[in-house]
């Protein structure tokens, strides 16, 4: 599966449990999440990669500054991941 397809079953899913979601295409900044939602007033930003692939060292640290600043995000590789993430989260 194409990393866009495994955005677009987050996306769909996310859409599907109340979340108001986007999908980032371009930003002013390297290395931003590629799924942002907020759920249940929470900021989440997902980085998704395909099955074989890796996220930059941009990417680790993007990660890294949503969850400094109080937000929830971590890199995926499927929408399975998702839904684990937002169990432990306690947003579903």
């Amino acid at each position: 599966m194409t990393e866009a397809q495994v955005q677009k079953k987050i996306i769909d899913y996310l859409e599907e449990n109340g979340a108001y979601v986007f999908k980032v295409i371009k930003s002013n900044r390297s290395g931003v999440a590629d799924v942002i939602a907020c759920l249940n007033g929470a900021f989440i930003a997902f980085e998704v990669k395909a099955a074989k692939g890796r996220p930059s060292p941009l990417q680790v640290k993007h990660v890294e500054y949503v969850r400094a600043s109080g937000g929830l995000s971590e890199i995926v590789y499927s929408l399975e991941e998702v839904k684990e993430c937002l169990l432990v989260w306690n947003m579903i």
